[in-house]
């Protein structure tokens, strides 16, 4: 019996939400604590998307803490999301370019503190 060869798996784009912390080098403002990004990362699954990701925010000198996937397009628009034609611009962008595409950061400041 021979095997089946693997059909190659389409690469979609997932929204990801990751917190990450300070490090050196992070480019964050200073006197913040970490941050959110808001991401669309290409991947043939949810997983390779946040291996990558993780991947690539750790070569730009970040720390990440957590990942929350929102799934992809197709899942988002079943679950009601309402997603701007900027936003699926940014997906298509990640897609053809095989990339991770940080679309917001969002820094986190400890409760009392100013911003500067």
């Amino acid at each position: 019996m021979a095997k089946d060869k693997k059909t190659p798996r389409k690469q979609q784009v997932y929204t990801l939400l990751v917190e990450v912390g300070r490090a050196a080098g992070d480019g964050l403002p200073e006197g913040s604590t970490g941050a959110a990004l808001m991401c669309y990362a290409s991947g043939v699954d949810e997983a390779e998307a946040v291996r990558e990701t993780v991947a690539i925010l750790k070569q730009a000198e970040m720390a990440p803490l957590d990942v929350s996937g929102y799934g992809t397009l197709d899942e988002r628009l079943a679950e009601g999301h309402d997603i701007s034609d900027e936003e699926r611009g940014l997906m298509a962008r990640a897609l053809e370019d095989n990339a991770v595409v940080v679309a917001q950061v969002t820094p986190f400041y400890d409760e009392g503190e100013t911003r500067h």
